[in-house]
C-alpha cells in the first residue's frame, strides 16, 4: 500500500502526479486542469490522491476508511458522494469511468495512466508545464520495485 501524505514519493521525494490533462500536486494541496485550479473538499482530494497512489490495485472500501477517514466508518452514501465528486473534479462519471473504474463487490480503481514529476521539476506557480515526455517520468510500478524511471532511495 502506498499512501504518501504530504506528497512524499517513492524515494523521499516530492512529487506532482499527472494524468489526462490534471496535475494532483499533493504538496501544495492542488488539483489542475490544464493549469486552472479545480475546488476540491479535503476529503475529496485525500480520496483521489489515495486511489492514484494504489492505482496498482483495487482499494476496497476498508482501505479508504482507513486512509481517509482515520478508521471511522462512514455511511455508503457518504462514501458514494466523494467518489462522485472526485469523478467529476477530474471529468469522469460513473457511468464512463474511463479513470476511477468501480470493480462491483470489490472497490475501486484509479485505472488512468500516471506520470508523476519530482519536486525539482516542478514548475513555479503560472509558470507553464513542461510539454509531455520532457522531463516526467512514468511509474506504476507496486511499493519496493523499482524501474529506470523512478529515483534510486537516498
Amino acid at each position: 500500500m502506498i499512501f504518501i501524505r504530504g506528497g512524499v514519493g517513492f524515494s523521499g521525494a516530492r512529487v506532482q502526479f499527472l494524468f489526462a490533462d490534471h496535475t494532483l500536486d499533493t504538496d501544495r494541496r492542488e488539483l489542475r486542469r490544464s493549469g486552472a485550479a479545480i475546488a476540491v473538499e479535503p476529503q475529496v482530494f485525500d480520496l483521489l490522491t489515495y486511489l492514484v497512489q494504489n492505482r496498482e490495485r483495487v482499494v476496497s472500501k476498508d482501505d479508504l476508511f482507513a486512509s481517509v477517514w482515520g478508521g471511522r466508518i462512514v455511511a455508503d452514501s457518504t462514501l458514494a458522494s466523494r467518489i462522485n465528486a472526485a469523478r467529476k473534479a477530474i471529468g469522469d462519471s460513473g457511468g464512463e469511468q474511463r479513470l476511477i473504474r468501480t470493480i462491483a463487490r470489490k472497490g475501486i480503481r484509479f485505472v488512468g495512466e500516471v506520470q508523476f514529476r519530482p519536486e525539482s521539476d516542478v514548475p513555479a506557480y503560472g509558470a507553464a508545464a513542461p510539454q509531455p515526455g520532457t522531463r516526467e517520468r512514468q511509474c506504476g510500478l507496486p511499493t519496493g520495485r523499482r524501474s529506470p524511471c523512478c529515483p534510486s532511495p537516498t
